[in-house]
């Protein structure tokens, strides 16, 4: 059977300078992963943000384009650097350059799932992780990068949406007390301004939202992000508890109410941004 890396879906006219990303939303298991695994599909699908490129399905129809992986985060993470190798997963890896991420087993080429639950058994050839990446990582990040370069040639600046969901319980203890956090990587990653304008569509919406803790910002919004440029990230964290059963990984009762309100934040940030918006303003 042939795979596809990513899922990409255009508008027939682009609107506004958005575009969306879902990059850990893929529930595409290859057959050898789950053949190599002790886990069960359940648990591998643990670390999955489930279903997120639904919650924000309606984007392509309200006139922006969004990027989605086919792959899951639990096989390759295009939200990590592509240097970061887990020394404990593969051979021939220097532990000295390690960060705290890679060290709990969450590299680009992901050791454990939620809760630390261990992917496989043994070691992979550092050749076969640099297949993986060079088959997986390195073309979904070719094509965000076109992406975005296009949108931003096309209005003079862009904006990612880099969408995501969080569990709803932080370490599987205290409960996030947020529907939505919201991750510039402390202004690094967007202008205040902006962040303050999607902030303000998101509580209209009636989500109780927060800023940049526990999630502010990985790889994504580091690499892409950067305002004086006219570069803008914005990292959305939906909580799971909101739309989702979180044993069974099914959408609950409320996943549509949930969608509805996101295609209305949605709607809303793309009529402020478009060009039309901004001549009527003037």
């Amino acid at each position: 059977m042939t795979r596809t890396v990513y899922s990409l879906r255009k508008p027939e006219n682009h609107r506004a300078c958005i575009v969306l990303n879902s990059a850990h939303s893929g529930r595409d298991y290859p057959e050898p992963m789950v053949a190599a695994s002790n886990l069960s599909t359940t648990q591998l699908r643990s670390s999955e943000d489930a279903y997120v490129d639904e919650l924000f399905g309606a984007a392509p129809g309200l006139g922006v384009p969004m990027l989605s992986a086919n792959f899951p985060r639990a096989f390759v993470d295009v939200n990590r650097a592509s240097d970061e190798l887990d020394p404990a997963l593969i051979q021939g890896i220097s532990k000295r350059s390690m960060n705290p991420r890679v060290a709990c087993g969450l590299g680009v080429i992901p050791r454990v799932v939620a809760e630390g639950r261990e992917i496989r058994a043994g070691k992979m050839t550092l050749m076969a992780a640099k297949t993986r990446l060079s088959k997986y990582y390195w073309p979904y990040h070719r094509q965000l990068t076109h992406l975005l370069d296009e949108t931003q040639k096309a209005f003079g600046s862009v904006l990612l949406l880099d969408c995501h969901s969080m569990p709803s319980q932080a370490g599987g203890a205290d409960p996030i007390p947020y529907d939505i956090i919201l991750g510039d990587r402390f202004g690094a990653s967007c202008g205040g301004d902006l962040m303050d304008i999607a902030e303000s569509f998101f509580a209209d919406a009636g989500f109780n939202t927060g800023r940049n803790a526990p999630f502010a910002g990985a790889h994504l919004a580091q690499k892409y992000g950067s305002p004086l440029v006219g570069r803008h990230v914005i990292q959305i964290e939906v909580n799971r508890g909101l739309y989702l059963d979180e044993v069974t990984v099914a959408k609950s009762e409320l996943f549509s109410d949930v969608q509805s309100r996101l295609t209305g934040v949605l709607a809303a940030l793309i009529d402020h941004l478009s060009p039309k918006a901004a001549m009527a303003a003037e």
